[in-house]
């Protein structure tokens, strides 16, 4: 029975999709005024793997993720460089997309860009106008929320604390509002605007940053949907503002399951470029860490749990890699072909069951590795007698879990590959020589030819039924 956490309701509940073995599922994208730092990151690796095992499970997930290339920080930045808006955020949308395919990270059915769809906003305020929410001060629009009920139940606010708590995100946005709580929903063109601004029925102006995600969410996935992810900053007011908007112009319930992921720390203090621990993807790779090692430290740790990133975790992650990447070279070399009495089948099914209940469980994945990792300690045992077949099943086993962690097989691959560009002529020729050598039992000769090639790089693991050829230090760095 698959359960999540339920930002909501604060509870752990079943998942009932509204469709049967359907699922909408909608995530907060980035803004695209920069690169998208780790922290952003931790949000779309976790997406990410919410979708893999939804699918892993059975159902049809259609998600939506959304661009947001008009706000504030846009217009600012692209002004400030003397670019149109489209063609400066178009930059960094296309770096978040390589961002994303780096960390294996699978694109969303639908990536919607807010600059084209500002007729979708126009047309929810003005439904939120025709139903008694809205009014305007100083040409701009605004959500009243004392007209909204359970304005704040997302984030178990009191209205008479919405003040207190509110982020700069709402206090920001002033233009002459009524309360410091009501949000704006449609900004009147100011000069430093620019160009930066669309002639609608509803004033010349551009939306406000919460109205576009109710907009695109709902033209994608409609007025109710099944799943909306994002980080615990934007519980309060994005989200809240969200449920408010979409419910007051639709009378219907927004969404059904609100899932949250904790905060990345970088060395246990905030991310900033000010404390210098400030890090995007292109960062990393700079100081040459493999990508896919961030997949692993960011999918490892519960979605809920803080992330604490520290360089040191790529050491873990890195062992965790060649686990995985030993396990499937040790398989492939397996050339046994007589038949046995091995429970194969067994142990796969088994362990396919606690993987899958494992993360049935608000998608715990800490388990999850453990449960794996247990499946492939049985099986090291066994390597002696496991056969050709055998093998097979396991690694299509390991490929297939593969579809949730997203990060054995394109590594597998890497490393097939990488090893072959380091059989040079000369290691080639030190294998046979060593190889006739063991034959003719001078294991001096063949002790000291080893070593010559793992001074080249590689690794010698001798077996009763020849060797194991693995490259040394294929993932760098650590």
């Amino acid at each position: 029975m698959l359960k999540f956490f339920n930002t909501l309701t604060r509870k752990i509940e079943e998942f009932r999709p509204i469709k049967k073995g359907k699922v909408g599922l909608y995530s907060c994208g980035p803004t695209v005024y920069d690169f998208v730092h780790l922290g952003n990151l931790r949000a779309y690796v976790f997406v990410d793997l919410l979708k893999r095992f939804l699918k892993y499970k059975g159902f049809k997930a259609k998600h939506v993720m959304q661009i947001t290339d008009v706000d504030d920080k846009t217009i600012r930045d692209s002004q400030a460089k003397g670019k149109g808006l489209k063609e400066f955020t178009d930059f960094y949308l296309k770096a978040f997309l390589e961002d994303i395919k780096e960390l294996n990270i699978k694109e969303p059915d639908f990536i919607p860009r807010a600059i084209e769809h500002i007729r979708e906003m126009v047309v929810l305020v003005k439904k939120l106008e025709k139903n008694g929410y809205t009014y305007r001060a100083n040409n701009s629009i605004y959500f009243k929320i004392s007209q909204f009920k359970n304005y704040g139940q997302l984030a178990q606010l009191e209205k008479q604390d919405l003040k207190k708590g509110a982020s700069g995100r709402v206090l920001k946005d002033e233009y002459g509002k009524e309360e410091a709580n009501d949000f704006v929903l449609w900004k009147a063109w100011q000069k430093e605007d620019g160009e930066n601004f669309w002639q609608t029925e509803i004033g010349k102006g551009r939306p406000g940053w919460h109205l576009e995600c109710s907009a695109m969410s709902m033209k994608y996935l409609g007025e109710h949907f099944d799943i909306h992810t994002g980080g615990t900053d934007l519980i309060f007011p994005h989200h809240t503002n969200e449920i408010a908007q979409s419910e007051a112009a639709t009378g219907k319930k927004f969404v059904n399951y609100w899932l949250h992921n904790a905060h990345l720390l970088v060395d246990n203090q905030k991310m900033s470029k000010s404390l210098s621990n400030f890090y995007t993807l292109r960062d990393l790779k700079e100081k040459k860490y493999h990508p896919l090692l961030l997949r692993i430290i960011l999918i490892k740790i519960h979605y809920r749990q803080l992330l604490n990133f520290t360089f040191n975790e790529f050491e873990e992650a890195k062992a965790i890699a060649e686990k995985f990447i030993n396990f499937l070279t040790n398989l492939d070399f397996i050339q046994n072909k007589e038949s046995n009495n091995l429970k194969i089948d067994f142990l796969i099914n088994h362990c396919q069951n606690a993987f899958g209940k494992a993360l049935d469980d608000d998608l715990n994945i800490s388990q999850a590795f453990a449960v794996i990792f247990d499946f492939m300690n049985e099986i090291n045992k066994l390597a002696d007698r496991i056969n050709v077949s055998q093998a097979g099943k396991i690694k299509k086993f390991i490929f297939e879990i593969d579809e949730v962690f997203g990060f054995i097989e394109k590594l597998d691959d890497e490393y097939k590959k990488f090893l072959e560009k380091k059989k040079s002529v000369e290691i080639k020729q030190l294998l046979k020589e060593r190889q006739k050598a063991r034959e003719l039992k001078d294991f001096a000769l063949a002790d000291e030819l080893r070593k010559k090639i793992e001074g080249l790089g590689l690794l010698i693991e001798d077996t009763k039924e020849g060797f194991i050829l693995k490259v040394r230090d294929f993932l760098g760095k650590i």
